[in-house]
C-alpha cells in the first residue's frame, strides 16, 4: 500500500510539473531574451561614413582636416528608407573609424563634425540617425573604433580614458542603443597628433576589455556587445558575410581575444562552449567599406545578396550588410536598387509555405500534451514546437501534404530560447513509392535554409540523426524560389 501511495504521488507530481511548465527543460547554455530578438531581425545594416568618402580611401591615417567632411545633400531619412527597402531591422553607424574623425560633436576632441562645414559645425549625425531610426521603427547601434590614428595619446594609458569618455557620450546622449560594435583593428602607422609614426599595443591587455564592456552594460543594460570575443555577438571570422556550414551559437569566450582569434573557431562556434554568442556575418554591398565612385558598377546584385542571405541567416547567423553613403551624403542609387531587388526576391520566395497545415507524424514525442505535438512544426509560429521523448537523441518526422507540391527550398528552425540541440539531420522525399535522400546538413539553430533542385511530392521525411539533448523543432517550411533568383 505504501508503494502505491508513493507511486500515485510521483504521478501527481509529474502531472503538476507538466501543467506548470510551458517548456521542456532547457539546455545548460541558452540565449538571453535580447539575443533571441536580435536573431529574429536577421538583416542589419552598417553605415560606414567618415572623411574617407571625400579622400577616396578605405582607411584614413588621421591626418585629414576636419573641414574636408562636407556632404551637401545628407539625408539620414534616405539611409533609413534604403535600409527598409532591403529588409533591415537595425542600422549601425561608424561614429568614429580608424581615422579618429567623430560624426558627433564630441567634447573630447576637435577632430569632429563640429569643425566641418556640415550644418556650419552644428551637425550631429549620430543624433540625426538615432532619431530617424526610432521614427521608422528600426533599432540603432554604434561602432567606435578602438584604434585612433589621429589621437596623440593612442597606445598610452591616457587614450583609454579618452576612449571611455567617448563611449559615455554615445551611450548616454542618444537614447537606446541596441548594439555596440568593437573590432580588432588595433595599432600601426598613424598621424597621432602629428607624430606620424608606428605604434603598437598588446591587444589582449591594452583596452582592458572586461572593464570597458562592464561600462557599456552599466550605461545601456539591454545593449548587445559585438567583438571577436562577444560577449553577446561574435564576428563570424571573415568579411564575406558567410557563416560555417556547421554553426553553433555556443562558444568559449576565453579561447579568443579581440583582434587575435582563430577565424575557423569564430566561423563554426563550439558545441561544447559554455557561452551563447551569436555569429554576425559582416559584408559590404560594394568591394570597399566606404564609398568610391569607381565602384558604382561593382555593387552586389540582388541575386548575390540573396546568396549571402542563405549563407548567413540560413546557417544560424545574422547578415550585417554595409551600405556606405556617398559624397552627397546619400546611399547611391545603384545600391538602393540592389537592396530593393534583394528584398523582392526574398518576399516572393518565402511568401507561401507549402508545408503549412500538413499532417505530421513523429516517432517520438515528449508527452501527449499538444504543446509538444508534431503538428506544431507547420503552424508557422516560432514559439510553438515539437519535442521528442526525454532521453531520445534521434527522431523521425514525416510530413503528409494535402496535394502534390513543387518546392526547392527547405527551412528549419529550432526553439533556440531552449538552446541549440540538433547536430545532424537528413531530409528525404517519397518519389514513386520510394524514399529518396534530397538534403542533409549539420546544425540548425535559429534558422537553416537548404537549396535543392525542384521536386514535386506529397510526403517528406525529416530524420534527426544526432542531438545534444532532446531534439526540438519550431518550424519546417517548404518554398518555391522566386523566378528572379
Amino acid at each position: 500500500m505504501k508503494h502505491l501511495v508513493v507511486f500515485v504521488i510521483l504521478i501527481l507530481a509529474t502531472s503538476c510539473w507538466l501543467s506548470a511548465t510551458k517548456d521542456i527543460p532547457a539546455n545548460p547554455v541558452v540565449p538571453s531574451p535580447q539575443q533571441v530578438e536580435y536573431q529574429k531581425m536577421e538583416i542589419i545594416g552598417f553605415i560606414h561614413y567618415t572623411v574617407n568618402a571625400f579622400t577616396d580611401k578605405e582607411w584614413g591615417d588621421g591626418s585629414e582636416r576636419s573641414d574636408i567632411f562636407n556632404p551637401t545633400e545628407l539625408d539620414v531619412r534616405q539611409w533609413v528608407r534604403a535600409a527598409r527597402l532591403g529588409g533591415m531591422q537595425q542600422l549601425i553607424l561608424t561614429a568614429k573609424h580608424h581615422d579618429g574623425f567623430c560624426l558627433w560633436p564630441s567634447a573630447f576632441t576637435e577632430h569632429s563634425i563640429k569643425n566641418s562645414p556640415y550644418k556650419d559645425g552644428r551637425g550631429d549625425i549620430v543624433k540625426e540617425l538615432a532619431e530617424a531610426c526610432t521614427q521608422a521603427g528600426l533599432k540603432f547601434g554604434v561602432y567606435l573604433s578602438p584604434w585612433d590614428r589621429n589621437h596623440p595619446d593612442y597606445a598610452r594609458s591616457e587614450y583609454i580614458t579618452y576612449y571611455r569618455n567617448q563611449l559615455r557620450e554615445l551611450l548616454t546622449n542618444y537614447g537606446p542603443i541596441s548594439e555596440m560594435w568593437f573590432d580588432g583593428a588595433n595599432g600601426g602607422d598613424g598621424w597621432y597628433g602629428g607624430a606620424n609614426e608606428r605604434r603598437t599595443i598588446d591587444r589582449k591587455t591594452y583596452y582592458e576589455w572586461p572593464i570597458t564592456w562592464n561600462l557599456v552594460k552599466e550605461l545601456q543594460p539591454d545593449i548587445l556587445i559585438f567583438s571577436d570575443a562577444g560577449p553577446d555577438i561574435r564576428w563570424i571570422g571573415n568579411e564575406k558575410g558567410i557563416a560555417g556550414e556547421t554553426c553553433w551559437s555556443m562558444f568559449d569566450r576565453t579561447k579568443v581575444a579581440v583582434g587575435d582569434a582563430d577565424q575557423n573557431y569564430l566561423n563554426t562556434g563550439d558545441p561544447d562552449g559554455p557561452h551563447w554568442v551569436v555569429g554576425e556575418c559582416d559584408v559590404s554591398i560594394r568591394p570597399g567599406w566606404f564609398y568610391h565612385k569607381s565602384e558604382d558598377d561593382k555593387v552586389k546584385t540582388p541575386q548575390q545578396l540573396v546568396d549571402l542571405y542563405y549563407k548567413s541567416v540560413g546557417r544560424n547567423g545574422t547578415l550585417l550588410l554595409n551600405i556606405p553613403p556617398d559624397q552627397r551624403g546619400l546611399i547611391h542609387e545603384n545600391d538602393v536598387q540592389s537592396l530593393k531587388g534583394f528584398k523582392t526576391i526574398l518576399d516572393e520566395t518565402f511568401k507561401e509555405n507549402l508545408a503549412r497545415g500538413a499532417k505530421v507524424m513523429a516517432n517520438s514525442q515528449w508527452s501527449h500534451d499538444a504543446r509538444f505535438a508534431a503538428d506544431n512544426i507547420v503552424d508557422q509560429d516560432i514559439d510553438s514546437y515539437w519535442a521528442a521523448k526525454e532521453n531520445d537523441r534521434a527522431a523521425t518526422l514525416t510530413l503528409h501534404l494535402d496535394a502534390p507540391a513543387t518546392f526547392d527550398r527547405i527551412m528549419l528552425q529550432e526553439p533556440v530560447r531552449l538552446g541549440q540541440r540538433i547536430a545532424q539531420f537528413t531530409v528525404e522525399a517519397q518519389v514513386d513509392g520510394d524514399w529518396q535522400h534530397i538534403a542533409s546538413a549539420t546544425t540548425i539553430g535559429y534558422k537553416r535554409l537548404l537549396r535543392l533542385t525542384p521536386i514535386t511530392v506529397t510526403q517528406i521525411r525529416l530524420k534527426i540523426i544526432e542531438a545534444n539533448n532532446t531534439p526540438a523543432l519550431s518550424n519546417v517550411g517548404l518554398f518555391k524560389a522566386s523566378a528572379l533568383e
